[in-house]
């Protein structure tokens, strides 16, 4: 694990040097372009729109790399990048589409449901329908948290929330995906 920290502070300075900057942002991107895709992704349903908001993320990181101090993990730094792009998008959808951005049975579960590449009767397709019923917020912190494994200090430092506050949602999160899930156990 430590070697692993050494070649991400070696990217970090790298990103910083005008000579190696390319050739680090390259390596960036091939190091990051998985995790932050399914970040994305379980928040917006179109693999297509996940990419150009994965797109979008690493243009924004690069028109950024001077304002990048290190005082963040660049993990946390990318992350931060990537959901506030995902968040946007979200909200510019839900404005166009005329969806109540608290709407807890919105169009994405709806949109889950029928998506041809979902198995709908699969438990998987069941917890993704779930997880898109919450709150945009509760959503978020539920996917960073399962999906992810990010501690709550990692998450609290991307979403600029107390760790409190990100286990109360975690905590509410799981109870309403509990009680959507139990639809299913009882055949319903």
């Amino acid at each position: 694990m430590d070697e692993k920290k050494e070649q991400i502070d070696n990217l970090t300075a790298r990103l910083r040097d005008p000579a190696t900057v390319r050739a680090a942002f390259g390596e960036m991107v091939a190091e990051y372009s998985r995790p932050l895709y399914w970040q994305i992704r379980r928040m917006v349903l179109n693999p297509d729109d996940a990419d150009d908001l994965l797109q979008n993320t690493f243009m924004k990181a690069w028109n950024s790399l001077e304002n990048f101090r290190g005082e963040a993990k660049l993990s946390t730094w990318l992350h931060k990048i990537a959901i506030n792009e995902a968040i946007s998008f979200l909200e510019k959808e839900k404005r166009r589409a005329g969806v109540s951005l608290d709407d807890p049975d919105g169009a994405l579960a709806a949109g889950i449901a029928a998506s041809p590449d979902l198995d709908g009767e699969s438990l998987g397709a069941h917890l993704r329908q779930a997880v898109a019923t919450l709150p945009d917020k509760q959503r978020l912190v539920f996917n960073m948290k399962y999906f992810d494994d990010m501690k709550y200090e990692e998450i609290s430092e991307i979403l600029g929330t107390t760790v409190g506050a990100l286990k109360a949602s975690y905590h509410l999160a799981v109870k309403k995906i509990e009680k959507y899930m139990e639809r299913f156990d009882h055949g319903d």
